[in-house]
């Protein structure tokens, strides 16, 4: 499961170079760091088009274009990927909508049930890591339409078996340009990708507890040595 990930990146300008977005739309305007992105929340999503790769602003729990209003959405931020082409909330945008989640890390809690504590889990490079994930259209309102999305999730293996049975997908710079590929002919294929990262790209270290409160914007701050 992935219930909370981060971009803490300061610099629109750096994550879109790294990137290598030719198209940012609305999201240049409205980017900030964040410590600690929630279920239902605003982040982005990169997918591509001509082979050109574009940002568009997204909210975190996928809801389809044929849903009346959003009340499910916390439900459907994962999405199996053992079973991604057979459930119908996500069979279509697994076929039509594929993307990618940029994040810089994501949180795990470890501990007693009475006393869990978060771990940041992240790359010990500190680099941007591209989630596999999925991507829906639908209509609040007549006139108004709102992008949101779900992140893919595997077992996991090794280090992170120890601290949670499932994570997300984390794909390299090949695997993310296959897996957003709207041409692909043959997207069950995909699933190839749609495995746990190797040992060496993550690492766990300590983060203090979630604060819920919005005014402080949910920072999740870690501690420092």
């Amino acid at each position: 499961m992935c219930g909370r990930f981060s971009l803490t990146w300061e610099n629109w300008q750096k994550v879109a170079g790294k990137l290598g977005l030719h198209g940012d739309g609305d999201v240049a305007a409205c980017y900030k760091a964040q410590h600690n992105i929630a279920p239902t929340d605003s982040h982005f999503i990169v997918t591509t088009e001509y082979e050109r790769r574009r940002a568009c602003v997204a909210r975190w729990g996928l809801v389809n274009h044929w849903a009346r209003d959003n009340r499910q959405a916390s439900k459907y931020i994962n999405a199996r990927a053992e079973t991604i082409e057979q459930r119908p909330i996500f069979r279509e945008a697994f076929y039509q909508r594929r993307c990618v989640v940029p994040t810089d890390g994501f949180y795990e809690w470890t501990g007693p049930k009475k006393d869990r504590r978060p771990l940041w889990i992240h790359s010990p490079n500190g680099e941007l890591m591209l989630f596999a994930g999925l991507y829906e259209s639908w209509h609040p309102a007549p006139d108004r339409s709102e992008c949101t999305f779900t992140i893919v999730t595997c077992a996991a293996k090794e280090m992170m078996r120890e601290i949670h049975d499932r994570m997300p997908v984390v794909l390299d710079e090949e695997g993310a340009e296959d897996w957003m590929n709207p041409r692909e002919e043959n997207p069950v294929s995909l699933k190839r990708l749609l495995v746990p990262a190797p040992t060496d790209l993550l690492t766990a270290e300590p983060a203090l507890r979630l604060s819920s409160n919005k005014s402080n914007q949910r920072q999740m701050l870690l501690f420092k040595e």
